[in-house]
Order: C-alpha cells, then sequence, then structure tokens
C-alpha cells in the first residue's frame, strides 16, 4: 500500500534530524600515499626523522671553525688552521660550525685567507631545519592537497590513515536503464547515482553503486539490507514520491525507522529520512535536480558527522534580471546564470522544472528563496551562491537573446580562449529587451524590419540614442522543416511546433503568414511554442508535429526535409562600451576566424558573405 507524504517538515527541521538521530562515526582506512588526495587525515601524521638529517652547507665555500676567525679582518687577514672546502648541500662535519661563501676567501695555494669574522651557524642548514624527527606534518581531519604528497614522501611517510566513509547507492525502478545504453522509448538513463558518486567521491568518499532494482517491494527490501550491512550510509535514487510504485517509504518503515517523508524545499520535497539496522537511509527523488538538491542541501551537510570536511561555498550580491514568486512555507532553490557586467554582478534564472539537467549544466550559482518570502522582483539585489570559483563566475559572458546552433559553436571557440559562455535563449526581442536593461553582455537577434533591414528599426526604438555595434553573423536560411517537403503554404490543417513570441522566426512566420493571408487559427499546434531551433526539428522528427520553422543547420542535423521561406540577417548586438571587455573582444574576434567561418559552412544554410562585417548605432 502506497501512503502520502507524512507531514512536511522543514529544511532547518531535516537536517536537524538527520545530524542528531545518528551517533557521530568515523572510520579509516590505510592508504598510499600517492591515493590519499583529498581524503581527510583520521590522525595526526609525523615525520619519520629529521629533514635535512645532517648539518648541511647552503653555500659553495669553505667550512670552518667560526672561533677561528673571531680576530679576521682586512687589516689582520686570518688563516684558519683546519679548513675544508664544501659546495652546497654537502655535509658539514663536527668541529666546522659555520661556512665562508667562496667569494669571500682568498684562496693562495692550500691556504684559506680570511678578511672577516664568520658567526657561528653561518650559510649552514641545521639538522631538522625543514622539520624534525617526529614532528607533525598534518593534523587530524585535514583534507590532503596535491602539493603535500611531495613533502609526506620527503618525510618518509609512505602509507595514512584516512577517514573511511562508505555509501552505498541503490537505483530502483524497473524503467531504468544504465548509462551507456540507448534508451528505448519508456526507458530513462539512470544518472542520478552516477552524479551522486562522482560528486561524494571528491569530497573522499567511497560510493558502491549497486545494480537497477526494479520496482518490486521484496528486491528492493532485500537490496537495502545488503546496503545497510555493507555501508555507512544508504542512498536510495528514486521510489520516494507518492506514485503507484513508490515503496520505499514503507519498505524502511517496516524494516526499521521511518524519521521523515517530505521536507518543504522545492526541488526535493519527497525526500526520505529513515533507519535500517542502525544505519542511515536516504531515499531521493528520481527527478535529477530534486536529486542535486538533495545531495547538496541535506546529505553532503550530515557528512560532518562521519568526519567528511567540505569546502566553504562563496557567495556574492548579484542583480535579478527576471521575478522569481515562489510559495510561502517552501524553501526553493532556482539555478542561475552569473555573470559580472561592469561593476555589478547580474543573475538570470535558469529552467525551474525538476527534470531538465541541462539547467545544471548552464548555470554556475543558485539562489535560495527562504520560505517565509513570496519570491524575489526583477532588479533585486540577491544573494548568490556560486557553483564554481569567483575567476570562472569572472569570465562569464552572458549572452540573451535569439537561438542558433552557430552560438554552440562560438561557445566551444571561446571555452578555449578562457571566456564561459553563458546563453539563455529567449528570442530576439527578449535578448533586445535584456541589452535594453543591462541583463547582458550581448544580444543576438534577427527581427525583420519593414524596411527589410534587420535590427536597426528595433534598437533605434528600444535603445534610442544608445552607443551600439552590430556584429554580422551570417545570413541564414529560415523555412519549414518537415519529414515529407511541407511549404509555408500546406500548414493549414497540419499539427505545427511554433517559437517563441519575440522571436525573429515568430515575427518572420507571422509575416509569410500575412502575406499569404493564412489565418494562424487554422493551424494546428500554432500556439504551442519551444525556445530553439534544435526543439522545432525534434518535435518534428519524433512525430509531434507535422512541420515546424527552424533554421536549415537544425533539419539538417536530424536528417529532415527543409523548404526555404527566406534568407535573414543574423547578428550579435552589444553597447560600444563593451567592446573594451576582454570577453566582449574574444566573442568580436572569434566571429571573425576562419575557423568560425569554416564551421558554418560546413553546417550549411549560412551566407558568410558578411560574416564579421560590423555596422554602429548611431
Amino acid at each position: 500500500m502506497v501512503t502520502r507524504y507524512l507531514k512536511l517538515i522543514t529544511l532547518e527541521e531535516a537536517r536537524t534530524l538527520i545530524r542528531t538521530s545518528f551517533p557521530h562515526k568515523i572510520s579509516h582506512t590505510r592508504v598510499p600515499i600517492e591515493e590519499s588526495v583529498g581524503r581527510i587525515t583520521a590522525g595526526p601524521i609525523f615525520s619519520k626523522y629529521s629533514v635535512p638529517g645532517v648539518h648541511l652547507s647552503a653555500m659553495d665555500g669553505i667550512a670552518v671553525r667560526s672561533a677561528d676567525t673571531r680576530n679576521a679582518s682586512e687589516q689582520h687577514p686570518v688563516v684558519p688552521g683546519d679548513a675544508r672546502r664544501v659546495n652546497t648541500g654537502n655535509v658539514v662535519p663536527a668541529p666546522y660550525d659555520t661556512v665562508i661563501m667562496i667569494e669571500d676567501v682568498t684562496i693562495d695555494g692550500d691556504r684559506f685567507i680570511i678578511r672577516k669574522a664568520a658567526p657561528p651557524w653561518q650559510h649552514i642548514r641545521p639538522a631538522g631545519e625543514d622539520i624534525a624527527e617526529s614532528e607533525m606534518i598534518l593534523p587530524s581531519m585535514h583534507q590532503i592537497r596535491p602539493h603535500e604528497i611531495g613533502a609526506l614522501a620527503a618525510y618518509g611517510v609512505t602509507d595514512i590513515d584516512v577517514v573511511s566513509l562508505r555509501v552505498g547507492l541503490i537505483p530502483t525502478g524497473s524503467e531504468l536503464v544504465f548509462h551507456g545504453t540507448h534508451p528505448a522509448p519508456g526507458q530513462v538513463v539512470e544518472s542520478n547515482t552516477v552524479m551522486a558518486a562522482a560528486w561524494l567521491e571528491t569530497l573522499g568518499v567511497t560510493c558502491t553503486r549497486y545494480p537497477i532494482t526494479p520496482d518490486n517491494p521484496d528486491k528492493i527490501r532485500q537490496m537495502i539490507k545488503r546496503g545497510t550491512t555493507e555501508n555507512d550510509l544508504v542512498i536510495i535514487s528514486a521510489g520516494s514520491s507518492a506514485g503507484t510504485r513508490d515503496f520505499t517509504a514503507d519498505i524502511i518503515r517496516e524494516s526499521g525507522v521511518l524519521l521523515a517523508h517530505g521536507v518543504a524545499m522545492k526541488p526535493g520535497k519527497p525526500i526520505i529520512i529513515g533507519k535500517v539496522d542502525g544505519t542511515p537511509v536516504i531515499g531521493m527523488p528520481g527527478y535529477p535536480l530534486s536529486a542535486l538538491t538533495v545531495i547538496r542541501e541535506i546529505i553532503i551537510p550530515f557528512l560532518s558527522n562521519f568526519g567528511i570536511t567540505t569546502p566553504p561555498k562563496e557567495t556574492l550580491n548579484a542583480r535579478l534580471t527576471t521575478s522569481l514568486h515562489s510559495e510561502v512555507g517552501t524553501d526553493e532553490f532556482v539555478l542561475l546564470s552569473t555573470g559580472k557586467i561592469g561593476q555589478q554582478y547580474v543573475a538570470t534564472p535558469q529552467s525551474r522544472g525538476a527534470g531538465v539537467q541541462m539547467s545544471a549544466v548552464r548555470a554556475n550559482a543558485y539562489l535560495r528563496i527562504p520560505r517565509n518570502l513570496e519570491g524575489y522582483e526583477a532588479g533585486s539585489e540577491v544573494p548568490v551562491t556560486l557553483m564554481v570559483t569567483r575567476a570562472l563566475a569572472d569570465s562569464a559572458l552572458l549572452i540573451t537573446g535569439s537561438h542558433d546552433p552557430a552560438i554552440d559553436y562560438l561557445t566551444d571557440m571561446l571555452q578555449k580562449r578562457h571566456v564561459e559562455v553563458h546563453s539563455t535563449h529567449t528570442g530576439s526581442m527578449g535578448g533586445l529587451l535584456a541589452l535594453m536593461k543591462g541583463d547582458c553582455h550581448a544580444a543576438p537577434m534577427h527581427l525583420l524590419c519593414d524596411s527589410g533591414d534587420y535590427n536597426t528599426c528595433f534598437l533605434k526604438k528600444y535603445l534610442p540614442g544608445e552607443n551600439l555595434v552590430i556584429l554580422t553573423v551570417a545570413g541564414r536560411e529560415q523555412g519549414i522543416v518537415s519529414k515529407d517537403g511541407i511549404t509555408i503554404d500546406d500548414l493549414v490543417g497540419r499539427q505545427f511546433i511554433n517559437r517563441q513570441k519575440g522571436s525573429g522566426t515568430r515575427i518572420l512566420l507571422d509575416y509569410e503568414l500575412k502575406k499569404r493571408m493564412i489565418d494562424p487559427a487554422s493551424i494546428p499546434g500554432y500556439h504551442r511554442e519551444v525556445t530553439t531551433h534544435i526543439a522545432v526539428a525534434l518535435a518534428v522528427k519524433t512525430g509531434e508535429a507535422d512541420a515546424g520553422m527552424c533554421v536549415f543547420s537544425a533539419a539538417k542535423t536530424l536528417g529532415l526535409r527543409f523548404v526555404p521561406v527566406g534568407n535573414e540577417r543574423y547578428e550579435i548586438v552589444t553597447r560600444k562600451e563593451h567592446l573594451s571587455d576582454p570577453r566582449v573582444a574574444a566573442l568580436f574576434e572569434t566571429v571573425v576566424s576562419p575557423e568560425f567561418t569554416a564551421t558554418l559552412q560546413r553546417l550549411g544554410g549560412y551566407d558568410t558573405t558578411e560574416t564579421g562585417h560590423r555596422r554602429s548605432l548611431p
């Protein structure tokens, strides 16, 4: 029998519950130093011997007794009765207690003439100068860094005790297949435990991913029993919601103690917290972004119970480009693309769908909307948490506007120049408005003016008098994509997939329909919108639509037929002041590069005659 959620608890209550319900348990294992990077020391580590082990010369010169040089001066040079020639790194044996640089010595046959007194231990590295035998190298609970391995080796350490945490990852779901398998219709590639293992192992955790367990209560029960026997912590992926095949909560209740089912956070609400045979068992939702939130907000903080330390999170204040409304009583986490424009950081929200993994790929930060707030309005200063270093966030180039496959290739080329592109597909008008509000560095667009020109009339209207630079990416073909050669005149009664309002493609389509006196209401699916050209082509390929309008390169990529409707100019617009920004300069340089032109020609459907041409406004 499937039960609904227990009473929802807050995120803070969930963290406290899991932290206090299980005793602090720190185990350790011994590993070679070569395998210890990133691991946590289980105890202090001491040097096996002194380094250096004896007194060594720090200079090329002569070793003498300092007392023999006491009265040496320019007027009264001294010839030590006992001296030994040494080079840097040579042993300085007793009774010598000082070294004089060879440059300060006059050599006369086999005599060394000294004209300046030398204090004791001059130019000598004493035994144990670096570290003394039994001196501590690293303390307990220290995360070992790569450069420390050399020191450990130099001080005689070959293997060390590190904190050991064994985590068992159990994927459940009859529809799941392991990654590397092309999923059939109705199947889903299991990715949550792959993500969890990769993340946890960077913190020094040892993970075991178990075979996919089908939606069978007895098999899930057996796998949980195995997991709790072999691990310190068990994480179950999927089966935590309230669907007809979600058995995990009931099995944990029957096998042990169900502490909580449901936390007031989004995404990640259906989380399960339980205990079986004394071992903590956490059930995380199947949606990838829900699983990501549970790992980041609940599981990783819990690792401190096992002695695992996690790096601190860096936060900064950024101006929100879009209003975010949230349900009071629920902590919501929103993924963001954050970058610096001028002296201010701006943050653009990614899709809030729990199953859209590309939102996490495209994001470099996230925002927590506290449960006592209804959200944030556009323009608000909000505290964002970085998912990357500050340096990477500062390298972000924010591009907002019309989508074209060429932007993906620009992204790849710019990455090689250490510029990380964050592209948001809002359509040409969305990009124009983002540029107007200062929410992006550059905006791709292809807005058709009544004059037949592109973009300038809209720029003059929405950014009057602004100093703008317009860079031509390419001329490109827009047309109708289908499996059987549908033309724009054949759209009446055919299932259609459209681009969003404000996109240049939508504007061009409406212009052509009006010219032909075709009523959009006569085209089924006209109001169904997607945000990219490839999404249009994909809907046609999968049979969800008979036709759509996109660029030739998208149709070619998916092997579909394409009937041209018109040629247009696809351009990137930026404020003139941004040209001094190295990131924007790199964008412009890349567009005019022979490599990018060759890429457009290979993709097909682009006219590169004017690629790289600049126009200015006013």
